[in-house]
């Protein structure tokens, strides 16, 4: 059996109870063999500032970009806030974008998923965050998409994705990325 994809994974939001850090645990709880996910906390990364980049990517930073750099693939499980993808989320894009013409993100097989209180789950986040990727020239997987709303009622006290339906669906989204990262590693 070949190696897994490797994938580097983050949440959009920094709050211990963020329904997208759970969500990324359910990523991990349910990820086919195919894929070896990796998650990495955004909680260090600084807000993106020109002048601290003239001096150097900050560490938390760099290691992000590592870890991505190295990945196949990248999975950002997003919140929606106000119509669009949390700062949290686009600060990271920020920082992974740069330099523009040799990004971690230039030709890195990617997919957005998100959960949110809303009824229309992260579609208009997912959206935005993929206008992001036209600049960095990131082939997002467009579907399956994955939008889970309504997050209260789909998670238990701990945080476990307990709706049966949801980690299905969860399950074949995974199935589907992995399949997405296997197009590009074999045209490469």
């Amino acid at each position: 059996m070949p190696a897994p994809f490797r994938v580097a994974a983050f949440a959009g939001s920094l709050r211990r109870a963020s329904y997208n850090r759970a969500l990324l645990r359910a990523v991990l709880e349910l990820a086919p063999p195919r894929l070896a996910i990796e998650v990495h906390d955004l909680l260090d990364v600084p807000v993106f500032n020109e002048d601290v980049e003239a001096a150097g990517d900050p560490p938390a930073v760099a290691r992000l970009k590592a870890a991505i750099g190295a990945a196949d693939g990248l999975l950002i499980a997003t919140p929606e806030y106000n119509h669009g993808p949390s700062g949290v989320t686009k600060n990271a894009v920020d920082w992974l974008s740069r330099p523009p013409r040799g990004s971690v993100l230039k030709g890195r097989p990617a997919a957005i998923l998100g959960a949110s209180q809303g009824s229309t789950g992260t579609a208009r986040a997912q959206s935005a965050l993929r206008q992001s990727f036209v600049f960095t020239d990131t082939p997002a997987m467009l579907q399956p998409e994955f939008l889970l709303a309504r997050a209260r009622e789909k998670f238990d006290a701990e945080g476990r994705l307990t709706d049966a339906t949801s980690r299905q669906y969860l399950g074949r989204f995974l199935e589907s990325f992995a399949d997405w990262i296997g197009r590009f590693r074999a045209a490469s």
